[in-house]
């Protein structure tokens, strides 16, 4: 049987509670908008070391126990500004390799990547993977994993443009002495190229304008066959999800009755039969497969919308997720990383009154041990979470929203409320904690997050409403859950604003323009102002035709539905933040949107985060934006 170690069982329950027991009243501002104290675990191959990210007054330390000895070496440290920690992982018992993110250029901002490794039997500090031959291009994206090939510990295969600048192949790189040889030669269209379980090249995807173009490789004759084709945003997209340990089982993502389900096909099939492998019918299938260590078959696949967020297949599996259950109560538990044995095992557990923290299994030891929190200042007594509402928007399409209640809410009083609109638009909100709703509503605020149309999640037809109809339907389903709120009694009229960032800084941008009487101000961070400007951008990509369609095409309309136009019609506050740095929505956006309210002689506050970027990764700046909108909302809504 599954059990806690004693001490450890009271950590779990107990230290998350200690500093809110202290400050029950109110958390300092760095308990919501600091970094994760810890993140992204990964368990080395023999289970003996853990990798993990640590949050150090802002500074990230790439860290790893030794399990046994309960000792920690420091690998590397970043400040998240000007280098940022993409990702890390292990190509063997001993060797760990980093990828990390820059960016550079002046007027115009670019990403590079670089793949770094430490060693642990030279222990002699991190080192450059990549050695470009005197004859070679010095790549721009060094950390281009396509498989760490696990039972090769001395290869990864890798994607990079040694040989021609912007044209990348695959090669087979020995992580020892950075020699390497490619496997696959760059193929004109080629967008990406997927490999199976036994480390070999077997599907690309081409692109040309907006079709794609998903082909395999036979592995008797090593021809090149046709699998899929689809134009880009139909019903008819494809997502490789992966191959099976059988090479010629693949899985994947297309759309059966409006929902995008999982499906496996056999490519020595002459027909190329689909076989439906699972099918929500209220949700599309939002995670991916889940692999054994040990075995490397398929042994299920995550989904936000089923139990435990994982259905396995194998009976120990799901026995296992039950015994973890029983001990973990009243909580989601996830294994999110194992050993090759799958003896050792990372647990993330989050619950409606924890915001979540990871604990390591042994399957020898049969226990589970603590082994830290996400946000250790956020305890159960201060913790809210969300609440998930539905809500009729005006042609009686049902929207699902959350709503985070403030503090010491009590059923039935009104309160003055912040409509958060998410980013993409192609993406949602889960029921997951959430740094700014958990903030503000701490402050006394009720936070309303509705998964809009053009929301992901929730189907192809309702998903669609984002290609090119920024400011229609997407925009009045927001309004119509302002309206929701005020009718169910939960908002008081005249007291809500918006924010939001990236797209959802643009959806609250627009609000002030379309539905000017409904909110009292809105808060920008990084958001698209102007869609012509988006438009015309699009050219310096290679997927140009991709982005000019999922904006639109109708330049006309494109001008009626960029804010940046209207700042004249713009009658509230509104504040804007945006990082110098970034790379998604370009700075000038919010340059010219301030630009354009100033002129107009309009109530604008511009904040630039010299050097920021677009996700707020940079500790200092995550606080000083937390700090400024809970400022600005006081002063409108308090």
């Amino acid at each position: 049987m599954l059990y806690f170690r004693f001490l450890c069982l009271l950590s779990w329950f107990c230290a998350f509670d200690v500093h809110a027991e202290r400050t029950e009243d109110k958390l300092p501002i760095e308990a919501f908008a600091s970094l994760p104290s810890y993140s992204h675990l990964n368990i080395s191959p023999d289970g003996k070391r853990l990798a993990y990210l640590q949050n150090s007054k802002g500074d990230l330390l790439l860290s790893v126990l030794d399990i046994d000895a309960n000792t920690v070496k420091l690998i590397v440290k970043t400040d998240n500004f000007k280098v940022r920690i993409n990702w890390f992982d292990w190509v063997n018992d001993d060797l760990l390799i980093i990828g990390t993110r820059s960016v550079f250029g002046e007027n115009n901002n670019y990403v590079s990547t670089h793949l770094l490794k430490y060693d642990f039997k030279k222990g002699k500090g991190v080192e450059s993977v990549i050695r470009a031959r005197g004859f070679e291009n010095q790549p721009q994206f060094e950390d281009r994993v396509l498989s760490m090939l696990p039972d090769d510990p001395e290869h990864i295969l890798l994607l990079i443009d040694l040989a021609r600048k912007n044209v990348p192949n695959v090669y087979k790189l020995n992580v020892n002495t950075g020699q390497h040889k490619r496997v696959q030669k760059n193929i004109e269209l080629v967008s990406s190229w997927g490999v199976d379980r036994q480390g070999r090249v077997r599907t690309r995807t081409k692109v040309r304008d907006t079709k794609v173009y998903i082909e395999f490789k036979s592995l008797d004759s090593e021809d090149w066959n046709a699998l899929f084709e689809y134009e880009a945003f139909s019903a008819n997209n494809v997502e490789i999800l992966g191959f099976d340990s059988d090479p010629n089982t693949l899985f994947f993502k297309a759309v059966h009755k409006d929902k995008k389900s999982i499906f496996k096909v056999d490519l020595t099939d002459p027909t190329l039969t689909r076989e439906l492998v699972f099918h929500d019918a209220k949700y599309d299938v939002d995670g991916q497969l889940h692999y054994s260590q040990k075995t490397g078959k398929v042994i299920g696949f995550s989904h936000s919308q089923i139990e435990n967020g994982i259905q396995y297949w194998d009976t120990q599996y799901i026995q296992h997720q039950v015994a973890l259950n029983q001990v973990l109560t009243n909580s989601l538990n996830y294994i999110i990383d194992t050993d090759r044995e799958e003896n050792r095992y990372i647990i993330y557990s989050e619950a409606k009154d924890f915001p979540g923290g990871y604990l390591i299994g042994d399957k020898k030891k049969n226990s589970v041990e603590y082994f830290a929190n996400r946000y250790p200042l956020i305890g159960s007594k201060n913790y809210i979470g969300k609440t998930k509402v539905k809500y009729l928007a005006q042609d009686k399409t049902e929207i699902e929203a959350y709503i985070t209640f403030p503090k010491n809410y009590k059923k039935g009083a009104r309160h003055p409320a912040i409509i958060i609109p998410h980013g993409g638009p192609m993406s949602r909100d889960y029921a997951g904690f959430d740094y700014w709703s958990e903030f503000f509503a701490h402050h006394g605020y009720l936070v309303f997050q509705p998964n809009f149309r053009g929301s992901s999640g929730y189907g192809h037809e309702f998903e669609s409403k984002a290609i090119g109809d920024w400011g229609g339907v997407m925009q009045d389903d927001l309004e119509d859950g302002a309206q929701w709120l005020v009718s169910e009694g939960y908002a008081i009229k005249n007291k809500m604003c918006i924010a939001g960032a990236s797209y959802g800084g643009y959806a609250s941008l627009m609000a002030l323009v379309k539905y000017p009487n409904t909110f009292q101000c809105a808060v920008s961070f990084a958001g698209v102002s102007d869609l012509e400007f988006l438009y015309a951008r699009a050219f310096r990509y290679t997927n140009t035709k991709f982005e000019r369609e999922y904006i639109g095409r109708d330049l006309e309309k494109l001008k009626n539905t960029s804010p940046v136009n209207f700042a004249k019609k713009i009658t509230k506050p509104l504040l804007l933040l945006h990082g110098t740095k970034d790379t998604v929505v370009p700075f000038e956006h919010s340059l010219r949107m301030a630009a354009a309210m100033k002129s107009e002689n309009k109530d604008v506050k511009f904040i630039n985060f010299e050097g920021g970027g677009h996700h707020l990764a940079y500790q200092k700046y995550r606080i000083q934006t937390l700090e400024e909108m809970l400022v600005f909302f006081d002063k409108h809504l308090m």
